[in-house]
């Protein structure tokens, strides 16, 4: 799987797997957090008069264990998106495999594993699980469909690939929606540094690109059409083109939530 997410444009969004060290930080800073609220509980306790009954104290104990191991991992990480105290500082964040935000689905499940793999085996089995996987995971990552990603310093700078102008009237009738995402990040990888390939390479790379993008493109550009040119007018309209469908979603999403905010039976919205 891509260590990113790829736009229409064949952008990769910086989405880098964090390293173990990162994530052993993240878990010792929420470890001492957790432990210092907990030092807390009990001294406020300890200044009371309440004499405690053997089974309050089974009941407190369990209640506890399940706060701590599973109910606080779970609410931090639904409310902050993947963020927890230790993350935040580590300069990381838990995302689902797609670069979404966890829900509370994933938090759950991340929780309800790590109980095993992290509190009932010392973090024996995250670890080995961890050093094992490409992308870092632990045995909660896998099954929640999550990982660990860096978020801290700043993306470079990206420019988009403007449309050239002799070649928009056909971009705008041809078919590019079967060009694969693989394919469109190499163009775009390739386009972004022309300026520092050998003319030769350029030359030869640049054709072999738009051959392989001819293959998913229908119709083809008009006869003498640059490759360059080509493989720009294709990532630009391929761009405009996802936009406009984030821009159509929106609006309807936008016309269905006045529907449903207007009174039934026809009856006339209020005036403010």
């Amino acid at each position: 799987m891509s260590d990113g997410i790829v736009t229409g444009e064949g952008v990769l969004l910086d989405a880098r797997p964090t390293s173990f060290a990162s994530r052993v930080l993240a878990s010792i800073v929420d470890v001492a957090a957790i432990g210092v609220a907990a030092f807390l509980v009990l001294v406020i306790v300890g200044q009371t008069s309440f004499t405690p009954s053997e089974a309050f104290v089974r009941i407190a104990l369990i209640t506890t264990l399940a706060t701590v191991t599973v109910i606080i991992p779970t609410t931090v990480e639904t409310l902050t998106r993947g963020r927890s105290l230790g993350k935040l500082v580590a300069g990381i964040r838990i995302v689902r495999d797609d670069g979404g935000p966890v829900r509370f689905r994933q938090a759950l499940v991340r929780a309800l594993v790590g109980f095993v793999e992290l509190w009932s085996s010392a973090g024996s089995i995250a670890l080995i699980c961890s050093i094992v996987h490409p992308q870092g995971k632990r045995v909660g990552d896998l099954l929640a469909g999550t990982y660990a990603v860096r978020v801290r310093g700043k993306a470079p700078a990206r420019t988009a690939v403007p449309m050239p102008p002799q070649l928009a009237a056909w971009a705008n009738a041809a078919d590019v929606r079967r060009l694969p995402d693989g394919l469109a990040l190499s163009v775009r990888q390739f386009l972004a540094r022309t300026g520092t390939l050998h003319p030769a390479s350029r030359v030869q790379l640049g054709t072999q690109l738009a051959a392989e993008v001819g293959r998913y493109v229908a119709p083809l550009p008009p006869v003498g059409t640059h490759p360059e040119y080509f493989l720009a007018a294709v990532l630009a309209e391929r761009r405009e083109r996802e936009h406009a469908v984030g821009r159509r979603t929106a609006q309807r999403a936008a016309d269905e939530s006045a529907l449903l905010a207007r009174l039934p039976h026809g009856v006339p919205d209020p005036v403010d």
